[in-house]
């Protein structure tokens, strides 16, 4: 498995060489930045903090439960039977786990809603950066975020370009 996986590294960077010596120019975008920055992306982050906003209350509300119950064992330790410190002490313990598991699933859940948020707009992104790789001539668009990336020149990343563009064609639809 480990020599199919060298082979294929080696083989597209073999390809990507290939493809930039015959004709034209490759270029690159950075395509988390052009979600963060365009319009569009803004308007997906400020969805995201929208919910990020609505959990923290619940979750100060549970941290603020979780410290009272925590002081009042604190408190009531030395006047309380063993039996009843106990009771109290896994009161406590259910309400943490109720707290990791809020906690646990607010980031599995924002995590979701980023990825299809994101979903939605990396098709849009993708055809403006195809319609600009036509315009311009270049024969590769790559995106420096996708890793195996060593090396880009400055001069070739068009990441404004296509926040530009994405950014007019997202404008004209509202």
């Amino acid at each position: 498995m480990r020599k199919v996986m060298s082979f294929l590294v080696v083989a597209s960077f073999i390809l990507v060489g290939i493809c930039s010596v015959e004709a034209g120019e490759t270029v690159f975008i950075d395509m988390k930045t052009v979600i963060v920055q365009s319009d569009a992306g803004k308007v997906v982050g400020t969805d995201l903090q929208k919910f990020v906003e609505g959990k923290k209350e619940q979750r100060k509300k549970m941290e603020g439960q979780l410290q009272k119950m925590q002081d009042d064992l604190k408190k009531q330790a030395p006047v309380l039977t063993e039996s009843a410190y106990k009771e109290k002490e896994l009161a406590y313990q259910k309400e943490y786990r109720d707290y990791q598991r809020f906690m646990e699933d607010t980031n599995a859940e924002l995590k979701l809603k980023d990825q299809e948020l994101s979903r939605k707009l990396i098709p849009e992104v993708l055809k403006v950066a195809e319609t600009i790789g036509k315009k311009g001539g270049y024969t590769c668009i790559m995106d420096i975020g996708s890793g195996g990336l060593v090396y880009y020149s400055k001069e070739n990343d068009i990441t404004e370009k296509v926040i530009e563009a994405y950014n007019k064609a997202y404008n004209s639809k509202k």
